[in-house]
């Protein structure tokens, strides 16, 4: 479960502290299917850095998997997010000098898995975004659909527990996102817990609960009754 409790982020521009999150206080229950929504500059981008790891938060309280996170390491840090946390971004972040199933080893090598143990998973992976007959493809041979599979397929071959997805849909037509949505959306059903930044109402929907960032604080924690598949 993650559970954030009275936290803020500051940043320092010259001699000055400016607030981008304040008093945020949020539980996200194993299993859920959360988009977190607002404006260019409401402090939704922080907050997802924080809750993967990639940032600290100035103060307050962040508890993932039953671990204080804010007050772990930077090594320490880049452990739950290799180990516990799959990310996916909207320009797909992909190598271009290596084929799909070199991209989807990655993580893997920083695990410490063996070299066959590596290739048996990332095939595994692409199998199950139904890349199966484009692993070898580097990514200037895939369409923008396919490379976000690509980059879904990397993030969950570690099997965390964790999908963290940074306007996934964003560099895609609307035919290509809806695909896109639907592996989330299969991804949610199979258990894993995903958190969804985005500014589009029609990808929001694929979510279980709207978390709405205004001004660097949650102006609502909203609840759906149905999930879109």
């Amino acid at each position: 479960m993650i559970e954030l409790v009275d936290i803020h982020k500051n940043f320092h521009l010259n001699r000055e502290e400016i607030p981008i999150l304040k008093n945020i206080n949020i539980k996200i229950n194993d299993g859920e299917f959360v988009a977190i929504m607002g404006p260019s500059g409401s402090g939704k981008s922080t907050l997802m850095n924080i809750i993967g790891c990639l940032d600290r938060p100035s103060s307050g309280s962040y508890m993932l998997n039953e671990q204080e996170i804010s007050t772990f390491n930077d090594e320490q840090l880049a452990q739950i997010r290799n180990k516990h946390i799959g990310f996916v971004f909207q320009q797909f972040q992909l190598l271009p000098r290596l084929s799909a199933v070199d991209n989807v080893e990655l993580p893997m090598i920083y695990a410490g898995f063996s070299r066959k143990e590596r290739r048996k998973r990332a095939e595994i992976a692409l199998q199950k975004v139904g890349l199966s007959e484009r692993i070898n493809h580097l990514p200037n041979e895939l369409s923008g659909g396919q490379k976000q599979r690509v980059a879904i397929a990397r993030a969950i071959v570690n099997e965390p527990s964790l999908i963290l997805a940074d306007e996934p849909t964003g560099a895609l037509d609307t035919k290509t996102s809806d695909t896109i949505m639907k592996q989330f959306a299969q991804l949610h059903q199979a258990g894993t817990t995903i958190i969804l930044i985005t500014h589009e109402l029609e990808v929001s929907e694929y979510a279980s609960r709207t978390i709405t960032v205004r001004d660097g604080e949650i102006l609502n924690l909203n609840n759906k009754e149905n999930l879109t598949i």
